[in-house]
């Protein structure tokens, strides 16, 4: 069943390498090449979210945070499935 899942994550915008995984500040950690301009690295950031869990740019929304490194994200989908490949990518 489709539920709402959300993750907090730390952006890093204008970093050389681009991924997703780690941790900041107990967030998980989204460096995207775009810069903080114009809400870029927040439309990067949504997208290599769902490029990481394995969901489509529109299973992928912004709830908090537009404006700040610190964002709330919610991924729609499986939710066991979407907790395990958070576990992963914070490194556990």
């Amino acid at each position: 069943a489709a539920r709402m899942f959300r993750v907090a994550i730390r952006v890093r915008p204008g970093a050389s390498n681009a991924g997703v995984g780690g941790t900041i500040a107990g967030r998980l950690q989204v460096r995207v090449n775009a810069p903080a301009v114009d809400g870029r690295a927040t439309d990067a950031a949504l997208r290599a979210v769902a490029d990481a869990f394995g969901v489509r740019p529109a299973a992928v929304t912004l709830v908090s945070g537009p404006t700040t490194r610190d964002k709330l994200v919610q991924i729609q989908g499986d939710e066991v499935a979407l907790q395990a490949r958070l576990t992963a990518l914070l490194g556990g």
